[in-house]
């Protein structure tokens, strides 16, 4: 494995950032997960434009353009044997705030540092797939946008980290998370979809959802290739308990099915056929990527 820091490449033992970055002090900077379909980074624009208003966002200049960054990534790939016809995999793109003194303030950070990684993920067992995944509802709520806006994909995950360990001491792989007036933003690390009376349904980025890249892929290509209606608004715990299906989706899981919800069982109990319809449809869009 060969790791891209700021222009160089380091061995997986020998990538090292300093003890005084802010990335690692405090959070301070930004990422993206991007997976490798047949060699090519899926959907990379959409990915890079999605990191540079991150970082517009909390004010980090990168250092680096859109193109050199897409070069940077592709020489990642081709070093770790990531390109060519069925290859897959994933890549992990960070930017912190760069080395810097101790205490909060990021004007003692003069450069930014940008790493690339890439690695194999398989978030899930295929029995997840197959049969579908069982979630709570977690305790914890999303942040509100006028705190740390979630559509900012920041390296400061603690809210989704301490929902995520609620799930798995409960016993399941994902939680629901709730915003503060207690409509579904998302899942802890995905976007989360019901098909209700023949139209599929997902909450708005202004109830807490990530402008998930997945997310957008599905909607707009995807269940259009299908005919599927897709309406984006305001949901609550009784919208999903009462839908016919529901599903998740993420960069690093792609299409996972929900076959219940705190112990209420969604639909017939198993993947549904809307679901299913969309699952193949996005394993062949990207099969042809």
């Amino acid at each position: 494995m060969k790791i891209y820091i700021d222009g160089e490449f380091f061995g997986r033992d020998d990538a090292k950032i300093s003890v005084f970055d802010h990335g690692l002090l405090y959070g301070d900077g930004i990422f993206e997960g991007i997976r490798i379909y047949n060699g090519k980074a899926f959907l990379l624009d959409e990915h890079i434009d999605r990191l540079f208003r991150s970082a517009r966002a909390i004010m980090l200049e990168i250092g680096m353009s859109k193109k050199d960054l897409c070069e940077a990534i592709g020489e990642t790939m081709s070093l770790n044997g990531r390109v060519g016809s069925g290859v897959t995999g994933y890549i992990r793109l960070v930017v912190t705030r760069g080395k810097g003194k101790l205490g909060i303030d990021p004007a003692s950070c003069l450069r930014s540092s940008v790493i690339i990684i890439t690695e194999d993920l398989q978030l899930y067992p295929e029995k997840t797939y197959n049969e579908g995944m069982s979630l709570i509802t977690a305790s914890v709520r999303r942040n509100r946008v006028d705190s740390l806006d979630p559509r900012i994909k920041s390296l400061n995950y603690l809210n989704n980290i301490m929902a995520k360990m609620e799930a798995q001491n409960s016993g399941s792989p994902e939680a629901v998370v709730l915003n503060e007036r207690g409509f579904v933003a998302e899942c802890t690390a995905d976007n989360i979809f019901i098909v209700t009376a023949g139209s599929v349904v997902t909450p708005p980025e202004q109830d807490g959802a990530l402008a998930g890249i997945t997310r957008e892929c599905v909607s707009k290509t995807i269940c259009a290739a299908l005919g599927i209606e897709v309406k984006e608004r305001s949901m609550t715990l009784y919208d999903i308990y009462t839908a016919d299906e529901c599903f998740l989706t993420g960069s690093g899981a792609e299409i996972v099915p929900v076959v219940s919800v705190d112990r209420r069982v969604i639909g017939d109990g198993v993947p549904g056929p809307v679901t299913d319809s969309i699952r193949k449809e996005f394993s062949r869009y990207t099969d042809s990527f």
